[in-house]
């Protein structure tokens, strides 16, 4: 009988949350459209609205500064625009900097064009390098407008945790809008967007165990907004048009309530699974390579590298043995490649890394099966000979 498949990659995507499949159940029987002012529409309304205040409570947000999105990829392109508004005035935006490890939903730059974006670099042990952006802000012609800096809080394929208080400080002394890609660290490290100093928040709902397709855009104020990116009958206070759906709206405020519940218990228990899964697998192969290991992550990630043996060949060959888990990221449809985070960080990424996620669910006895499946894919390696 086939042993049961052990899934390590909840940052790609986490399970659909039982919380959030059930009201999302309940939410595919309301039949009124939201935006109905008859008691079937308010009824539907009533559920987007729940949900909104679930998610604006999980970052510290308000809830009339959550916009809905259809995932955090739109979030993004929203956000990432020369155009804002002050109230009605237009504001500028003169140039866009983004992290070299950001998300590629924020490193392609949304609707800036190539000219008017720049990166900062990060140092060796992964953190945004926050005296390059210093030195860039310090260059930025103001003239042409404000700059927008975006930095993730955490980074999706090491798990390393970057310095956005500070960032936020520095990006603040001149005149600037920070943007923080919370997608990674909402549900696994205390978030509050005015603690923080992000200008905009990032969220997405199928990574905390939402459904795919359900993101959100969170503003500090009301004020200063993007101009829309998709226009139409002006819902979401005409910052995203189209009728919402109420469904994956619904799921996305039933599992940020679910992540907010117990988080510091939840998460110290994932860590030491990961602890546990890092240490097994250095005992069975001590060259082993874990990138971000002693600096600040998320519990739940491990990105390694395995001397010897390339990431698509190590993904496949624990796909094979019954184990999911990343070569990097799971954001281009499926095309394996260099890891731009390991080339930011200048390090050889000609090899890559495999990235192990956990989450609520994983179980002790999953890691101990995945340990003995690395030392017997490790050993293989030895045996081979396979050439980086």
């Amino acid at each position: 009988m086939a042993k049961e498949r052990i899934y390590l990659d909840w940052n790609a995507t986490a399970p659909l949350m039982e919380a959030a499949r059930s009201v999302m159940v309940e939410a595919l029987a309301l039949t009124g459209n939201p935006n109905s002012v008859h008691a079937e529409g308010r009824a539907a309304r009533a559920v987007i609205e729940t949900a909104r205040r679930e998610v604006a409570a999980l970052v510290g947000a308000t809830p009339a500064n959550v916009i809905f999105t259809a995932g955090a990829t739109e979030a993004a392109n929203l956000v990432l625009t020369p155009s804002f508004r002050m109230g009605k005035a237009p504001l500028p935006i003169g140039g866009l900097y983004v992290s070299a490890i950001e998300h590629p939903a924020v490193r392609e730059g949304g609707r800036f064009a190539p000219a008017q974006i720049s990166e900062i670099p990060v140092t060796p042990a992964g953190l945004t390098d926050l005296e390059a952006l210093e030195r860039l802000l310090s260059a930025h012609d103001a003239s042409t407008g404000l700059p927008l800096v975006a930095v993730m809080a955490v980074n999706n394929e090491t798990g390393i945790i970057q310095p956005i208080q500070e960032a936020a400080q520095i990006v603040h002394r001149h005149g600037g809008l920070l943007l923080v890609d919370a997608v990674q660290a909402a549900g696994r490290i205390p978030l509050d967007l005015q603690e923080i100093g992000a200008d905009f928040l990032i969220l997405s709902a199928h990574k905390l165990g939402g459904p795919k397709g359900a993101g959100a855009l969170i503003a500090r104020g009301e004020t200063l907004m993007p101009a829309p990116l998709i226009r139409g009958g002006g819902q979401e206070k005409g910052h995203r048009a189209g009728t919402e759906n109420v469904a994956t709206i619904a799921g996305f405020g039933a599992v940020a309530a679910w992540a907010r519940a117990g988080l510091e218990a939840r998460n110290a228990a994932i860590g030491t699974l990961r602890d546990r899964l890092e240490q097994g697998m250095r005992s069975a192969a001590p060259d082993l390579v874990i990138h971000g290991e002693g600096i600040a992550r998320v519990a739940n990630t491990s990105f390694f590298t395995l001397p010897g043996l390339k990431a698509e060949t190590g993904q496949i060959a624990f796909d094979l043995e019954g184990v999911a888990l990343s070569a990097g990221a799971a954001c281009s449809s499926g095309k394996l490649g260099a890891s731009h985070v390991l080339t930011a960080m200048g390090q050889d990424a000609k090899t890559g890394a495999l990235r192990t996620s956990l989450g609520a669910a994983t179980t002790e006895g999953e890691i101990d099966r995945t340990v003995e499946i690395f030392a017997k894919i490790a050993g293989r390696r030895k045996i081979s000979g396979e050439a980086a």
